[in-house]
């Protein structure tokens, strides 16, 4: 326990304020925007969804041609792909909820390109569930930091991570992680000098032997 509260009040002197990076306004931006995510960079996304969202609401991209969406998005990984997901997740929830994002985690994961890492970080965000998202960064820090086995999978990490931190710390500590990861605990050259979790790193014991 010990352990889990100094990585608690460290990650909150290190990530005082930490917030989603994807930029929206509505429910079924955000859902979208987390979609577009995969495989690039929020960075990215923000740009091209800054454009998409002023072009079309939730209805008119339903009713989107898939040629005009690549168009828009084409700057980002498997574009032709995701231009297919956002129009279906378009006319799905028109279709169902009149364009409103439920809080429904079945609903959402039966949707294209909605697996259980998108839904909890839409249902973390619009609902505050406390639930953790596990990306290629909360895996890798996670993994470094001891709290989940080298071999586990994303499902065992955040399986792993709702078993050591409070529940009502989970919505909070997703956002960390993910920014902690993707900037200061980076995949190559972390930045170990601005890391107040140097006893817990596995991966500096490593490097240092």
């Amino acid at each position: 326990m010990k352990k889990i509260n100094n990585i608690i009040n460290a990650l909150d002197k290190m990530i005082p304020n930490p917030i989603c990076e994807l930029k929206y306004q509505k429910d079924y931006e955000l859902l979208i925007a987390t979609v577009l995510s995969a495989q690039t960079t929020d960075k990215r996304v923000n740009e091209v969804t800054k454009v998409l969202f002023k072009k079309y609401d939730i209805f008119s991209l339903a009713d989107a041609k898939k040629e005009d969406i690549e168009k828009t998005i084409k700057s980002i990984g498997t574009f032709r792909r995701k231009s297919i997901y956002i129009i279906e997740v378009s006319r799905r929830l028109v279709k169902d909820y009149n364009g409103i994002v439920p809080n429904n985690r079945n609903y959402l994961e039966s949707l294209p390109g909605v697996g259980r890492k998108v839904c909890n970080v839409v249902i973390a965000n619009l609902f505050n569930e406390p639930v953790i998202a596990v990306d290629t960064h909360v895996e890798r820090v996670s993994k470094r930091l001891g709290l989940a086995k080298e071999t586990a999978t994303p499902k065992e990490v955040e399986e792993s991570l709702n078993k050591l931190f409070p529940k009502e710390k989970l919505s909070r500590l997703h956002h960390q992680l993910v920014l902690f990861g993707r900037y200061i605990c980076k995949s190559k050259k972390p930045k170990c000098n601005e890391c107040l979790l140097k006893e817990n790193c596995n991966y500096l014991k490593k490097h240092l032997n």
